[in-house]
C-alpha cells in the first residue's frame, strides 16, 4: 500500500477528488479532515443550487466518487485506503443539506457522522468488509450519513416534543 504525497495527489485528476482536494493527505485522522473539508466547502457550493438541483448534484457527485475512489484505490493498492476522502465528502454534503440551520446542529452532525464513519454500525460494516470497490467505498459513508440524519431528527423530535 502506498503513502499518497502532493506528487500522488496531482498525478491523475481522480486522485485530487478522491484525496477531497488535498484534505485526505492529513497526517493525522484524514477522514475527519475531509469531513471538515466538506464542511468549509458546503456554503460556497450549496447558494448555486436549489433543494433538488442540490440533490442531483450529490447524486452524481456520488457516482463519480464510485469511479474516482475505484482508480485511485488501485493505485494506491487499498480499495479504501484512508487518504480517500471523497467518501466522507458526499455524503456530509447530503447531511448538511438536511440538517437544521445553526452551527450548533452542523456540529452535532459532524460529531455524529465521524462517529458513525468510525464505528460503522451494520450495514455499514457489512459493507466496508465485503465490498471492497468504488461503489462500496462510497456506500458505507453514505450508510453513515443515515444513521447520522436519524439521529438528529430524533433528537430535533426530542428538542420540539
Amino acid at each position: 500500500m502506498k503513502k499518497p504525497g502532493f506528487r500522488f495527489l496531482f498525478a491523475h485528476p481522480a486522485h485530487f477528488i478522491a484525496l477531497g482536494f488535498g484534505s485526505g493527505l492529513s497526517p493525522a485522522a484524514p477522514g475527519t479532515a475531509g469531513t471538515l473539508a466538506a464542511w468549509l466547502l458546503f456554503p460556497f457550493i450549496r447558494p448555486y443550487f436549489s433543494e433538488a438541483g442540490f440533490l442531483l448534484f450529490l447524486a452524481a457527485a456520488f457516482v463519480f466518487g464510485v469511479f474516482v475512489c475505484d482508480r485511485t484505490g488501485r493505485a494506491l493498492g487499498a480499495a479504501d485506503h484512508g487518504a480517500i476522502v471523497w467518501d466522507e465528502i458526499v455524503p456530509f454534503w447530503l447531511v448538511l443539506l438536511m440538517t437544521p440551520e445553526g452551527w450548533l446542529w452542523q456540529l452535532a452532525a459532524f460529531m455524529w457522522f465521524r462517529f458513525f464513519d468510525i464505528v460503522k454500525p451494520e450495514p455499514a460494516r457489512w459493507i466496508d468488509t465485503h465490498l471492497k470497490h468504488g461503489f462500496g467505498v462510497m456506500l458505507d459513508d453514505l450508510a453513515a450519513a443515515g444513521y447520522t440524519l436519524l439521529t438528529l431528527a430524533l433528537f430535533k423530535a426530542l428538542l420540539n416534543g
